[in-house]
């Protein structure tokens, strides 16, 4: 098998030169890259992962943390950071917290610090002073998708602003009378994500003089099974029924839709429904929703990342990179009748 001194002979550069334009470390020339590239490439060559984290003190891999596998959202973004580590050269080990906090603490006390990542990304979970610093003492970069961390790169969404722009679709419609399917303190997840979309959704009812009324609230835990529950229960009070619906997420919006199906109404005409999303099944649904971009949410970690760990590759950015999002209108709303 050759080594990476006939990469270096074939190449016309040293030794040295080679290790960084395979490794990604250090300053080489995109010319002189491309040429170790091309000779590696003819030789069959593959750099050693032992050999070069040894030499480097890098392991070519990225700890994504999250609470959740099993909800689209979540696995949309590890999608989107996988991709891009790829591109990068880098590997990805995924840590799930599901389990609860046995398990998180087992994540940051011991897989994270025994140096077997370079950096760690962390998806919708709102650290802990104390699992920031254990991090940044070891010197590893870390990434926070979901909201403001202090003293770490963030990629934070503006969720009040996001309830906001989804009630104030079905207010420009002319609905009144527009539950919310969301979170409660039961529901509470890192960042607050179900208290910021009520919290924007009662900020646009007030803004036009609708008082907000605890009747066209359902709890539920962001599952298509659990919105369906929700909304059986908002429907089912014909004294009180909604013409619309918001739903903090778009798999508790889909199960209202099904829910209004079972219960014979009909989405628009009866009741109009919105989500937060734009879930893969959101298009097939006809859901109007607030696309926030998941896949790219992982990608723009990644490169922030990178950014950290090859200092000088680009212009450093701000502490927090606002995320974007926009309203897709289809045809699960409607004027109501």
């Amino acid at each position: 098998m050759p080594g990476i001194n006939e990469v270096a002979e074939l190449a016309g550069v040293s030794t040295a030169t080679v290790s960084r334009a395979l490794s990604g470390n250090g300053h080489v020339s995109p010319a002189t890259r491309e040429r170790v590239q091309a000779a590696a490439a003819e030789l069959g060559y593959v750099v050693s992962s032992n050999a070069s984290s040894l030499a480097t003190g890098r392991t070519k891999n990225v700890g994504v943390v999250t609470p959740f596998l099993n909800r689209w959202f979540y696995g949309s973004v590890v999608e989107g950071a996988e991709q891009a580590l790829l591109g990068h050269g880098y590997d990805l080990t995924l840590y799930n917290l599901s389990g609860g906090n046995n398990e998180r603490r087992s994540v940051f006390e011991h897989f994270l610090l025994r140096k077997r990542v370079d950096a760690v990304i962390a998806i919708s979970l709102e650290l802990t002073p104390n699992e920031v610093n254990s991090l940044i003492d070891l010197g590893k970069p870390i990434v926070g998708i979901g909201g403001p961390l202090p003293g770490v790169r963030t990629l934070s969404i503006d969720d009040v602003a996001v309830a906001r722009l989804a009630t104030e679709h079905l207010l420009s419609l002319g609905h009144l009378a527009i539950a919310h399917i969301g979170g409660n303190k039961a529901f509470e997840v890192d960042f607050h994500l179900p208290t910021n979309r009520r919290v924007g959704y009662e900020t646009a009812l007030e803004a036009v003089g609708i008082p907000v009324d605890p009747e066209l609230f359902a709890a539920a835990d962001f599952t298509m099974q659990g919105g369906y529950n929700a909304a059986k229960q908002l429907f089912g009070n014909p004294r009180k029924r909604p013409t619309a619906v918001f739903a903090a997420s778009d798999e508790m919006a889909i199960g209202a839709m099904l829910a209004a199906r079972d219960m014979g109404l009909s989405v628009p005409q009866d009741i109009s429904i919105m989500g937060i999303d734009d879930h893969e099944l959101s298009e097939f649904f006809g859901l109007s929703t607030v696309a926030q971009y998941p896949a790219e949410q992982g990608r723009k970690a990644v490169e922030i990342l990178m950014d950290q760990l090859h200092p000088g590759r680009r212009e450093k950015g701000s502490l927090n990179t606002p995320l974007s999002f926009d309203l897709v209108v289809r045809s699960s709303t409607a004027r109501p009748h």
